[in-house]
């Protein structure tokens, strides 16, 4: 099942059902008005958005319409909890190579994670808005899970079963804010502005074998302008699954219904597959020439991020932004 949020009906949009070519649509708001309150009910609702899929895809639902992606809002407007990890230990050990750091043993075992901005999300065809290009701007490619509740003390195999909805993200990060804050000792906060998704989010069963062991097994490709930056395949290099993560975030809390998790910047031990954010292209430099070469992102510059099925077909959507100057 493939599910939208059309740009209407207020902040959290209007939910509808997408066909698996992404062509075609239909207002769900009979069934659910949007896709948190969907999310809320899940074990009531999904069994009725499942059959207005199959219609859609059909093409028998009732008022179907085509699909425009450039209407649509992020699929989840807004969460309650938007949870990011690192589970891709090439990206951490490059990052920490090329300021002279080890990765320290723990990170093989407890996972590095921290409480993102969920109170909105930028739509696949929004603008990346910054005041100023000397924050250091980049996008960081990744693949998200949202899940219906997930007890406190969840086990790992527990977690699977919560996981209803797997997306993409483009996690906008602002690095030259980043060592300021992170020197601080208290996290992230304005080094991290709005998140992007992609036009859809897809329930696990879509993926078919391509969804194993609560990891996706396909390449995420970014684009930079027009050019291929990187295609890492995803399920290559995970050092924690989707389901460990979440027992991780759920081992002293419970995780409310919506909770999007992301996966990290997706990187493996390949270089040659290229990189899924410009920090780690500018580490690769440093660590080879001893200085980046590659500029963080400029007004005007565009990012696209996709992930293609065995045929070649976007099976979310592709997020696709611009960077712009931004004006209050």
């Amino acid at each position: 099942m493939k599910l939208a949020t059309l740009k209407q009906g207020g902040r959290d949009g209007t939910l509808i059902v997408v066909s698996r070519d992404l062509r075609q649509a239909a207002r769900a708001d009979g069934i659910s008005p949007t896709l948190q309150t969907a999310l809320d009910h899940w074990e009531a609702v999904a069994p009725r958005l499942n059959t207005l899929y199959d219609e859609v895809n059909a093409g028998t639902a009732e008022d179907q319409f085509e699909l425009d992606l450039s209407h649509l809002a992020a699929p989840l407007p807004r969460c309650y909890q938007f949870v990011d990890g690192s589970a891709y230990l090439p990206h951490v050990e490059r990052v920490r190579k090329a300021r002279g750091a080890e990765v320290p043993e723990s990170f093989q075992t407890d996972p590095l994670m921290y409480q993102a901005v969920s109170d909105g999300f930028l739509g696949p065809r929004d603008d990346i808005a910054v005041a100023s290009t000397d924050w250091g701007i980049d996008f960081e490619s990744e693949i998200g899970v949202i899940t219906d509740d997930v007890p406190m003390g969840a086990t790992t195999a527990e977690c699977s079963d919560h996981i209803q909805l797997v997306t993409l993200l483009n996690d906008v990060s602002l690095r030259n804010l980043i060592p300021g804050e992170l020197a601080k000792g208290f996290g992230f906060l304005q080094s991290k502005p709005r998140s992007a998704l992609a036009p859809v989010v897809v329930t696990p069963d879509e993926l078919g074998p391509a969804w194993q062991d609560s990891k996706l097994h396909l390449p995420l490709k970014t684009w930079l302008n027009g050019e291929l930056f990187g295609e890492p395949e995803a399920g290559e290099d995970m050092q924690f699954s989707f389901a460990e993560l979440l027992a991780h975030a759920a081992r002293t809390r419970p995780l409310a219904a919506g909770t999007l998790l992301g996966s990290g910047t997706i990187a493996n031990q390949d270089t040659h597959r290229g990189a899924s954010c410009l920090a780690e292209k500018r580490m690769l430099e440093i660590i080879e020439n001893g200085r980046p070469a590659t500029p963080f992102l400029r007004y005007g510059d565009v990012v696209r991020i996709d992930m293609l099925d065995a045929l070649g077909q976007s099976i979310f959507g592709p997020i696709e932004q611009t960077v712009v100057e931004y004006r209050r």
